[in-house]
């Protein structure tokens, strides 16, 4: 066999291994390895130097101004002074803004719990048979998503105005006295913009689930027909842990985008009746915009980013538990 095909090592008597000629150093070998790797590496942090870049300049440093901003009383003109951690306090302290938690708590009942819990039902039930137009009821379903936050503002607007569509229906049926000012009302506000939530995301996580029981191995559900399994006991040992992963996504998504509802309150309620309808979006645009206090502004926006990153920290990490 020749030298060149392998390497191979002869004992001099003197315990230093003696190489054959042609043959490759293993040694030599290993540094073209590590210096090929370096250079793709380099390559592509290379490529991946503007996206970053742009990224950068776009997303972090405007975060890091607006870190810097929290800890001071601005109005946006004069001079800044340092008040510290002062602003984060007054946003936890302060009964208006503390009360915008309170409501966020309520519209991720809206936004997050019931459109899951009805897109899963949903998804149990449509994808348990052949069901015909399947493409249709999908489509129906999914087009709040693609409509944008502004119509569907000004569209719920009239409907929940007095003499708009819902009061007219519930006068023609014989519930007037059931009729009001559902923008207006201290008690109902709230609730009314939360099912205009529940509608905008529930086909978001319909469609979601109905893709995500595609995927289940038919065979498993077979399998439970046979062991006696009935639709609810299908639903909790195959349905529901084999949509782990599409939960994960419609949780995070949903929760976000409660904690951060601002133009949907803004062009309907503007945070009223009184503050009925205040979210943490809404007074950190009063704060900024309308009460020249940048500091307070940019504490809010910095705590509600961290809520919501914890948020997807906390579902990511539990979904991928065994």
């Amino acid at each position: 066999m020749s030298a060149v095909a392998r390497s191979t090592s002869v004992d001099t008597g003197a315990g230093v291994p003696a190489t054959e000629p042609g043959a490759v150093l293993p040694a030599a070998a290993a540094g073209r390895r590590r210096s090929l790797r370096r250079r793709r590496r380099w390559v592509g942090l290379a490529f991946a130097a503007l996206p970053l870049g742009i990224y950068a300049l776009v997303v972090l440093v405007p975060l890091a101004q607006s870190v810097q901003y929290s800890f001071y009383k601005w109005d946006g003109v004069s001079t800044p002074s340092w008040v510290g951690f002062q602003n984060y306090v007054t946003f936890i302290t302060d009964p208006v803004l503390r009360s915008t938690f309170g409501h966020v708590l309520v519209l991720i009942g809206f936004f997050a719990l019931l459109p899951i819990a009805l897109g899963l039902l949903s998804a149990a039930l449509l994808t348990r048979g052949q069901q015909h137009g399947m493409a249709i009821y999908r489509w129906i379903f999914f087009l709040p998503q693609v409509m944008t936050t502004v119509v569907i503002a000004l569209v719920f607007k009239r409907i929940y105005a007095p003499d708009g569509p819902l009061n007219q229906a519930l006068r023609a049926v014989g519930l007037g006295s059931l009729a009001r000012t559902w923008l207006g009302d201290f008690t109902w506000a709230l609730p009314a913009l939360g099912l205009v939530g529940t509608w905008v995301t529930f086909g978001f996580c319909m469609v979601l689930f109905i893709s995500g029981t595609s995927a289940i191995a038919p065979e498993l559900y077979e399998a439970a027909r046979v062991d006696g399994a009935g639709p609810v006991r299908e639903f909790f040992a195959i349905t529901l842990p084999g949509l782990r992963g599409q939960l994960a996504v419609a949780l995070t998504l949903t929760i976000t985008a409660a904690l951060r509802t601002f133009d949907l309150v803004w062009i309907t309620t503007h945070g009223g009746p009184g503050t009925s309808t205040l979210t943490p979006a809404v007074a950190l645009y009063k704060a900024a915009f309308q009460n020249p206090q940048v500091g307070l502004a940019a504490a809010i926006g910095v705590v509600m980013a961290l809520l919501c990153l914890i948020v997807a920290l906390v579902i990511t990490r539990v979904s991928e538990r065994d």
